[in-house]
């Protein structure tokens, strides 16, 4: 059973009319620790569900595995914060090849850029799909409305898998990237093609955002956030489309305009 994401606490709430005491949804933080193979491998900070698809998106996100087969067994214990995984080919992961450090939920410490396993992940999106102006505000709104937890707690960043008109899968994560990963995750375990996909995000998007994007294989990442310039270079050299600042009815196309129309081709 899995740990609630939020708790209820008693709080003095400030407004014109003073201080007055009351009930509050506050989102809950997890730490995840993995062990591969019988090693310590990493530790997440995370929101508390859909915990097999973190494992199974972040696994693949670094590079230790690339299908769900992969994995010969996996085993959660929720109480003490563990994963367990064995992998079907059993010697040690190289540590060399992959940072170990404590990754947690805040975005102003991202990992170095570009390390072994980045380099041999990436990869160049050969998507075709195109999608309109109306589309993009559309799966936006849709991906913000729908999420409870940040309507409860205002404290995660949503992500979600779409075709260009709806929603497949939306994930919730105090961690931007962590969200990424649960879709990541979900794709693996449910056999989704992301063929012609698109990702909706919240947050900036980042040069890690986009390595993540470019390793699920999506051509199009729609956020209502800011990019970087170093995640504008990789977009332009792996053949993704960033569009950002998506909000009322403004937007920036920032790399390979050529998926975006103006009005639906469907």
């Amino acid at each position: 059973m899995e740990k609630e994401n939020t708790i209820r606490k008693t709080i003095f709430k400030y407004t014109n009319e003073g201080l007055m005491k009351q009930e509050d949804e506050i989102v809950s933080e997890y730490p995840l620790t993995m062990i591969v193979n019988g090693e310590e491998f990493a530790t997440i900070v995370c929101s508390p569900d859909h915990l097999d698809e973190l494992v199974f998106g972040f696994l693949a996100s670094e590079g230790v595995i690339r299908f769900q087969s992969d994995i010969k067994q996996m085993s959660l214990d929720e109480n003490r914060g563990f994963a367990y995984i064995d992998l079907h080919v059993k010697q040690p992961v190289r540590q060399q090849y992959f940072s170990k450090r404590f990754i947690g939920s805040c975005c102003g410490k991202s990992r170095q850029f570009y390390l072994h396993n980045d380099v041999k992940t990436a990869k160049t999106v050969m998507s075709n799909i195109k999608i309109s102006i109306k589309q993009c505000f559309q799966l936006m709104k849709t991906m913000q409305s729908g999420s409870v937890l940040f309507q409860q707690t205002g404290g995660v960043h949503n992500a979600a898998l779409c075709t260009a008109n709806e929603l497949i899968v939306s994930r919730s994560d105090i961690g931007r990237h962590n969200a990424l990963d649960k879709i990541y995750g979900h794709c693996l375990l449910q056999k989704i093609s992301v063929r012609d996909k698109i990702i909706a995000f919240s947050g900036r998007i980042s040069s890690e955002v986009l390595l993540k994007v470019s390793k699920i294989g999506v051509g199009i990442i729609l956020s209502k956030s800011a990019p970087t310039d170093l995640a504008l270079k990789l977009a332009e050299d792996l053949n993704i489309t960033v569009v950002g600042f998506i909000r009322s009815d403004k937007l920036n196309v920032y790399t390979h305009p050529e998926r975006i129309v103006e009005v639906d081709e469907s």
